[in-house]
C-alpha cells in the first residue's frame, strides 16, 4: 500500500504547471524544427520562426510562452493500492495546486476562468477549477498527465455523429478549412472516434498528451488502421496548404493522434480538439516519495534560428500615421509599429458597446479616433517588465463589434491574430481600415516590443482591461488591406494550388 500525501500532490501540480508555461516539449520544438526547413512559404516560414526563437526566450527567461496560459486540464489515473494522506478530495488538491502556480509571484500565470459562464461570467482569479479526469486503475501510483489549454485552440472543437459507414478522415479534411487560423497552427489535432459524444470528446483531449510520433510512423509504415487512419489525416490536413497561422504553407499539423473505444451499432461520434503552437503538457508519476521532480531541459536542445525582415518591411509612427497612409499599406507587407497603440477583447468591446447605446460615450481617457487597438490580454508583469508576455488573441469574436469600432469611435486599424469574416472584411474594405496580424505564440517576443504600460480603463476586468502600449518595432503583417485583399484566403489557396502540383 503505496501512500499518497496531500502536500505532495499539491506541490507537483503547482510545479507541473509552471514549468509547462514556459518550456515546449521537447518533441514539439523538433517537429517545428523539421517544419521550419521543410517550409518553402515565406509567410510561414518566418511565423515558425517568431514562434521558435520565442520558445527559446521563454525557457531562458522563464516566463510564459503564450499569454494565455490556458485551461488546466488534467488526467488522473489512482492505483487501486493507493491510500490517501490528505483531507480533500482529488479535485481539491489539483485546485490548490493550479492557484499556487497561477498566482506564484516570481511568475504569474494569466487567470483566465470565469465562473457563472451563462450569467456574470466572473473571473475567478485564479484559474480553478481544473478540470479533472479520475480514473481508478491497478498498482500502487498515482500517474498524472496536465496540460494547460489555451482558449484560440479549444474554441475550435469539433463534434459530429457520423453515420458508421461514414469516412472520418474526409470529415476532417471538410472541416479543418472552417475552423480558420484561430487555433494557432501549426498544432497537433487529436481526434476520439466512438463511445459515446462525451467519450469521444475525452479521448480526443487525451490523446494530445501523448509524445509526437508521426515522422517514426512515416518511416516504418502503419501496422494497424487506426495508423493508417492517422497518416490519412496527416496528408490529407497538410494539402489543404492552410500553414503556419493560416497564411499558407507546407505545414499545417505536425502530428495526428487518434483514440477509440467501442461504440454503439448505429453510432459513429468523432470529436477533433486542436493544439495550438503553445503546446503544454507534462506527465509524472507520484509513488509516495515526495513530489514529482520535473527535470529542466537543456537551452542546446532548441533550434538556433533567426528572424530577419524582408525587404518589404515599412517602419511606422502610429502617432502621425494617417488614413491615407494606411490606404498604401499592402496584404502580406511586414510593419514595424512604434507609438501607442489601445488594447481591447471580447468584454471591453461588450462594455463600449453598452456605453454608447446608452448614450454614455467612451470612458474617461479612452479615445479611439485614428488609433489602432491590439486584441490581447496580458500577462502580469514581473521584476523590470512593463508588461508580462503579451501576443494576440484570437481576432473573429471582435467581429461582431467591427463596424461599431470603426464607424462610431473613428478606430483606424485592428491588431490580432487568425482570420477575420467576411462581413468584418467588408466593413474594413468601406471604412478604408486595415487588419495587422502578430503572430500566435509568440507572446514574449512580442512584449520585448511593449516599452510602456498603463491601464486607461475598466481595470476591474484584469487581463482584458483596456491598456495603453506604447510601443517599438512591433512586428505585424498586413492581413486586410484597405481594399480588402485577405492573407488569409490568398495564403492557402495559393499553397493548396502549389502543393498538388508538386504531387502531381
Amino acid at each position: 500500500m503505496t501512500v499518497i500525501r496531500k502536500e505532495d500532490v499539491i506541490a507537483s501540480v503547482a510545479d507541473a504547471l509552471q514549468y509547462i508555461s514556459y518550456y515546449h516539449p521537447l518533441d514539439f520544438v523538433q517537429a517545428l524544427e523539421k517544419a521550419y526547413h521543410k517550409e518553402q512559404s515565406q509567410a510561414a516560414k518566418d511565423a515558425i520562426a517568431q514562434i521558435l526563437i520565442n520558445s527559446r526566450m521563454s525557457a531562458e527567461g522563464r516566463r510564459p510562452i503564450c499569454q494565455d496560459t490556458g485551461i488546466v486540464t488534467c488526467f488522473v489515473k489512482i492505483g487501486m493500492n493507493v491510500q490517501w494522506d490528505s483531507d480533500l478530495t482529488v479535485q481539491q488538491m489539483i485546485d490548490e495546486g493550479v492557484r499556487r502556480a497561477y498566482t506564484n509571484p516570481d511568475n504569474p500565470l494569466r487567470a483566465s476562468v470565469v465562473a457563472d459562464p451563462a450569467g456574470g461570467r466572473k473571473n475567478t482569479r485564479d484559474n480553478t477549477p481544473a478540470v479533472v479526469h479520475i480514473d481508478m486503475v491497478p498498482g500502487n501510483t498515482v500517474d498524472i498527465q496536465i496540460a494547460a489549454k489555451g482558449g484560440g485552440s479549444e474554441n475550435k472543437t469539433k463534434m459530429v455523429m457520423l453515420n458508421p459507414s461514414d469516412d472520418v478522415a474526409a470529415w476532417v479534411e471538410s472541416v479543418l478549412p472552417a475552423m480558420g487560423a484561430g487555433w494557432c497552427p501549426p498544432g497537433m489535432i487529436g481526434i476520439g472516434i466512438g463511445g459515446t459524444a462525451e467519450k469521444a470528446a475525452v479521448m480526443a483531449k487525451e490523446s494530445l498528451m501523448e509524445h509526437i510520433d508521426i515522422h517514426e510512423l512515416i518511416e516504418r509504415g502503419p501496422a494497424n488502421a487506426e495508423e493508417e487512419m492517422r497518416l490519412d489525416i496527416y496528408n490529407r490536413v497538410n494539402k489543404l496548404g492552410i500553414g503556419a497561422q493560416g497564411l499558407g504553407g507546407l505545414t499545417t499539423v505536425v502530428d495526428v493522434k487518434i483514440k477509440t473505444a467501442p461504440t454503439h451499432a448505429a453510432s459513429k461520434p468523432v470529436c477533433l480538439i486542436p493544439n495550438c503552437a503553445a503546446t503544454r503538457h507534462v506527465h509524472f508519476t507520484l509513488d509516495g516519495n515526495g513530489p514529482a521532480e520535473l527535470a529542466p531541459p537543456k537551452l542546446e536542445d532548441w533550434p538556433e534560428v533567426t528572424w530577419e525582415m524582408g525587404d518589404n518591411v515599412r517602419r511606422v509612427n502610429v502617432d502621425e500615421v494617417t488614413a491615407e497612409d494606411v490606404q498604401t499599406w499592402k496584404t502580406g507587407e511586414t510593419v514595424l509599429l512604434s507609438g501607442k497603440i489601445l488594447t481591447g477583447r471580447d468584454a471591453a468591446h461588450k462594455r463600449i458597446q453598452d456605453m454608447l447605446n446608452k448614450g454614455e460615450g467612451l470612458p474617461e481617457g479612452v479615445d479611439f479616433n485614428g488609433r489602432f487597438i491590439y486584441y490581447v490580454g496580458p500577462v502580469d508583469a514581473v521584476g523590470d517588465e512593463v508588461v508580462g508576455p503579451a501576443g494576440p488573441t484570437t481576432s473573429t469574436r471582435m467581429d461582431k463589434f467591427t463596424d461599431m469600432m470603426l464607424e462610431q469611435t473613428g478606430l483606424m486599424g485592428m491588431i490580432g491574430k487568425a482570420e477575420r469574416g467576411a462581413a468584418t472584411i467588408e466593413s474594413i474594405k468601406r471604412n478604408k481600415s486595415v487588419y495587422l496580424m502578430a503572430v500566435g505564440g509568440a507572446a514574449y517576443l512580442v512584449a520585448k516590443a511593449i516599452k510602456k504600460a498603463r491601464v486607461v480603463a475598466f481595470e476591474e476586468l484584469g487581463m482584458e482591461a483596456i491598456y495603453e502600449f506604447e510601443v517599438e518595432d512591433m512586428p505585424v503583417t498586413v492581413a486586410v488591406d484597405s481594399t480588402g485583399a485577405n492573407a488569409h484566403q490568398i495564403g492557402p489557396d495559393t499553397w493548396k494550388v502549389k502543393i498538388a502540383e508538386m504531387d502531381a
